[in-house]
């Protein structure tokens, strides 16, 4: 079937050469006109031809007998050449003719095509028009039932945050567990006798399980420490953060059970953030060990770039604060990133075997994640409502922020590129929130140890500022007036989560074996100063809460 377009363009053609035809036809009717007048003119000659003087009438009758025979013959030799011409248009005329009647009723059967195909054309637009609106309708209809679950849902988190905040304050912002680390091989060696107190294996799982409830408060505005407390060889570096080896903590867990309370809780930490709207949240990582009563930075590097511990002092601030100046902090995005710094950290840590522990820790060990929350102010929700402006905002805010305020700089200096821009940095706010993870060196008696040297050193400096945390939690909980935090460089930089605004968990790890008891029961008198501290209602920090549209 011949197209539309094709069908007229026939059509013009056989027009344009039926308007040639009739030209020739008129051109070859002038001819005619043209002779009959040149006769009309020969006529006339003759006449005057008749009445010249002094010509005989014979000669007369001569000439236009000559002249005559030879106009008839030019006459018929016109005629007959106009007839012939005449008649061959008149076939080509009749040619066209029935050239076009076909030509017209093709042109007639292909437009009644093109009008059914039309016609269909319309009706399925108009039948996908009614379908678009009907899609329109439901879309509608979910955009305000999510926009109803969304609200509902808010109310509902703001709900779920109070009574989980509640739910731990109840159990106690400071909470003492205590963990009894199976046998070893060189307790029963030793021909002691053997002390099960109770399910001796449990697993990470399951200390984790307490631990956890604590990361969720963490990202709702609060504080957290979590520190592990116990003799020598009790099981506290394992319990937070699994067993290790010196080379590589990322990869030296075999099976993911294993896993101890920091890569577990920097695990969760990150899928809580995941949870959260990008670029909102960021985490900065600092690692610290104080050792012989001196604190030293684990991540910070030389000129060349490599990692060395560089001896930092503790200050208290304007508003009573502990800080480390100088302190290195490292931005990671995920967990991995995290183990591996720790890792680094992990290898400056001094060491040393004793008979009780083949690698013990002669340092404590603080690992501190940084949490930046970027909050807004009271016409957040105003500003945010177009969707279009949500998603630039959301681009170049979080860029600006993550890049000006990692390095500590104004607000005042982010690049906003737009006044709706401008205006929502100006109400943006940062809320810091810590997760400060102790793993305390053990206590230990000289005797048992059999430590000499500078290990004996090491060892009166790690039981004076265990002495020093002891009495600390002591104070508080008689509610002294004077709490000894600068006794000791550990009780200093732990101030603000022992003494401050922080959920504190203390891990009692507990030896199993009869020849430990004493230490165990210095360890278990230890936990008891530090459930006696009462410090009422853990302080949270501000969020503002978004408002809808005025």
């Amino acid at each position: 079937m011949m197209r539309p377009g094709c069908g007229l363009d026939s059509s013009s053609v056989w027009a344009q050469r039926l308007r040639q035809l009739e030209q020739r036809l008129r051109t070859k009717e002038e001819r005619i006109v043209v002779l009959e007048t040149e006769n009309a003119v020969l006529h006339l000659k003759l006449a005057e031809y008749q009445v010249l003087a002094g010509r005989s009438t014979n000669e007369v009758l001569q000439l236009y007998a000559a002249h005559g025979q030879q106009m008839k013959f030019q006459r018929r030799s016109v005629v007959t050449q106009l007839h012939g011409a005449i008649k061959r248009l008149k076939q080509d005329l009749k040619s066209l003719h029935s050239f076009a009647l076909e030509l017209s009723k093709d042109f007639q059967r292909q437009s009644k095509t093109c009008l059914y195909q039309v016609l269909a054309a319309v009706q399925g637009i108009q039948l996908q028009n009614e379908a678009m609106q009907m899609i329109q309708i439901k879309a509608f209809d979910l955009e305000q039932s999510l926009q109803e679950v969304t609200e509902r849902y808010e109310k509902e988190k703001q709900k779920r945050k109070a009574l989980h905040n509640s739910l731990i304050e109840l159990r106690g912002n400071i909470r003492v567990h205590c963990r009894i680390r199976p046998l070893l091989p060189f307790d029963d060696a030793a021909g002691h006798s053997q002390d099960r107190v109770y399910n001796d294996l449990e697993s990470q799982d399951a200390v984790f399980a307490d631990v956890a409830p604590l990361l969720t408060s963490l990202l709702d505005g609060y504080n957290v420490c979590i520190m592990a407390y116990g003799q020598t060889g009790s099981g506290k570096t394992y319990t937070m953060l699994g067993p290790q080896l010196e080379e590589n903590l990322a990869f030296a867990i075999e099976e993911e059970s294993e896993l101890g309370i920091i890569p577990r809780a920097t695990q969760e930490v990150f899928r809580l953030i995941s949870e959260k709207p990008p670029g909102s949240y960021w985490v900065e990582v600092s690692v610290v060990e104080v050792y012989n009563n001196e604190i030293f930075d684990l991540l910070a590097k030389d000129s060349c770039g490599k990692v060395l511990g560089v001896k930092r002092d503790v200050v208290t601030t304007r508003e009573g604060k502990s800080d480390v100046p100088l302190l290195t902090h490292e931005t990671v995005e995920n967990a991995s990133e995290f183990l591996h710094l720790v890792n680094k950290g992990l290898q400056l840590r001094v060491t040393h075997p004793t008979l009780v522990h083949a690698h013990s820790s002669r340092s404590h060990l603080v690992v501190t994640l940084t949490i930046t929350t970027v909050v807004f102010g009271d016409n957040f929700g105003t500003l945010w409502e177009d969707e279009q402006i949500s998603q630039r905002l959301n681009k170049e805010a979080s860029f600006t922020f993550t890049q000006k305020m990692r390095d500590s700089k104004s607000t005042s200096s982010s690049r906003a590129s737009s006044p709706v821009l401008l205006e929502a940095t100006e109400k943006m706010k940062q809320v810091k929130t810590k997760l400060q993870l102790v793993d305390l060196a053990g206590s230990e008696c000289v005797g048992m140890s059999g430590v000499t040297g500078a290990a004996l050193r090491e060892t009166s400096f790690i039981n004076r500022s265990l002495s020093a945390l002891a009495d600390v939690l002591g104070a508080i909980a008689e509610q002294r007036a004077h709490v000894p935090y600068r006794n000791s460089k550990l009780t200093h930089l732990l101030q603000d989560s022992v003494g401050g605004d922080a959920k504190l968990m203390v891990m009692l790890c507990i030896s199993p074996g009869q020849k430990y008891l004493t230490e165990s029961m210095q360890s278990l008198g230890f936990g008891t100063r530090a459930r006696q501290v009462q410090r009422g209602q853990v302080k949270k920090k501000n969020f503002p809460v978004p408002s809808k549209g005025k």
